[in-house]
């Protein structure tokens, strides 16, 4: 058996015995093994094109081979994906709710839906805070999995609003793992955007940001990240670590 195919036998028997360790805790039952939701800025600073550029990069990291078989390695506990877009204090707006990516087919209409949305808001500005918070009443409706965690997409750093800090100190985000896409975020010129994202914005065992070093690289950050939360997080429960630079 070569590596690949080593990596998708221990996935799944990790996944399998996660479980059984979760239905064995109590009525409970997950419905999956992750639930991801995904938040795209659309803040004054992110012109059409850029947001574009973002939209069809989701779309295209989600499609990617790699991904969906990431995604598939074990098709009885699928990944649950939920996509927002988030700007001011009161702009949060559903891009996609929450869709059970249990197949090929599912993907891809997930992939479309995401590609083919438009931005709500143009005006507003970077209100981080008041986006993770609005993240918390996502993950209640969310189907039962046995992780949570949230994608928080940016070029800028908090400048309205309540802090990121303040938004964990009073939402019911615990359990939650939450990653950044530090954008513009791999140059000196905007390492504060990378420092914001690691400081601030990530949370919890196994968190990271990705960086990307513009609109036009998006795609290929989005989908190095996407791989490492879908397969990251069915590992897990048995790995350890702390924010790190992607």
């Amino acid at each position: 058996m070569g590596q690949h195919g080593k990596h998708r036998s221990l996935v799944k028997v990790i996944c399998a015995g996660a479980a059984v360790a979760v239905l064995g805790a109590g009525p409970a039952v997950a419905q999956c093994r992750l639930a991801l939701v995904l938040a795209l800025d659309i803040s004054s600073s992110v012109d059409a094109a850029e947001d574009a550029l973002q939209r069809a990069g989701l779309a295209a990291a989600l499609r990617a081979p790699e991904v969906v078989d990431a995604i598939l390695a074990d098709p009885s506990a699928p990944v649950a994906l939920a996509v927002y877009e988030w700007s001011g204090r009161y702009q949060q707006d559903m891009v996609l709710n929450w869709t059970l990516l249990n197949s090929v087919p599912a993907i891809d209409s997930a992939a479309a839906a995401i590609a083919l949305s438009k931005r709500s808001y143009a005006e507003f500005p970077t209100a981080a805070g008041y986006s993770i918070g609005y993240a918390a009443s996502l993950f209640d409706a969310a189907p039962p999995c046995l992780f949570q965690t949230l994608d928080v997409s940016g070029d800028g750093v908090n400048n309205d609003g309540f802090t990121p800090e303040q938004a964990y100190a009073n939402f019911p985000l615990d359990d939650v793992t939450v990653n950044g896409l530090a954008i513009g975020g791999a140059t000196p010129d905007d390492q504060d955007v990378f420092d914001f994202y690691l400081d601030q914005v990530a949370k919890g065992p196994g968190s990271f940001v990705e960086t990307a070093d513009d609109f036009q690289d998006f795609a290929r950050a989005m989908r190095r990240k996407l791989l490492r939360e879908v397969e990251m997080r069915i590992l897990g429960a048995v790995q350890d670590g702390g924010p790190s630079e992607g």
